[in-house]
């Protein structure tokens, strides 16, 4: 089954309701696209990782985080992350507005340029960032976790 993200407006999409892995198929397809598919199992592990870089630079319970980003699988890894930590995503017009309240964002090369610097942007596709991400851990987090402090 391809269960795509629904769209709500133009440009707020809403992924299907957070569940543990274990209660639904890990294989079920959540998004795919020409070249890619993801899996409920392998979201939650992209997820995971990705959550723990959020906690890092300073997202949790309640941080809007602005979300530029238009390839749809690392969409949807981001959304489910932002999720996670307990944060909001806000999604960040393609013209580059952003909305207000945000001080934290996910993002890419390709958008950067296009975006504010009164934002902390996670580039997604950047090398510091892709190797932070590649050695974190996919496990599940801990609520230990949600109490890292910022990194400087």
């Amino acid at each position: 089954m391809d269960t795509k993200t629904a769209s709500l407006a133009d440009n707020l999409r809403m992924l299907p309701l957070a569940q543990a892995v274990a209660e639904v198929d890990p294989n079920a397809v959540v998004v795919s696209t020409a070249d890619c598919v993801l899996t409920y199992a392998e979201l939650d592990r992209w997820s995971n990782r990705l959550a723990r870089l959020l906690l890092q630079i300073g997202a949790n319970l309640d941080t809007r985080v602005a979300l530029a980003i238009s390839d749809d699988i690392e969409s949807v890894v981001a959304e489910r992350a932002i999720v996670k930590v307990g944060g909001t995503p806000v999604p960040v017009a393609t013209d580059g507005m952003f909305a207000l309240g945000t001080t934290l964002g996910v993002t890419t090369k390709a958008r950067r340029a296009d975006l504010t610097d009164q934002i902390d942007w996670l580039v997604l596709d950047d090398r510091s960032t892709l190797q932070r991400y590649l050695a974190g851990s996919d496990a599940p987090l801990s609520n230990d976790e949600y109490l890292l402090p910022k990194s400087a």
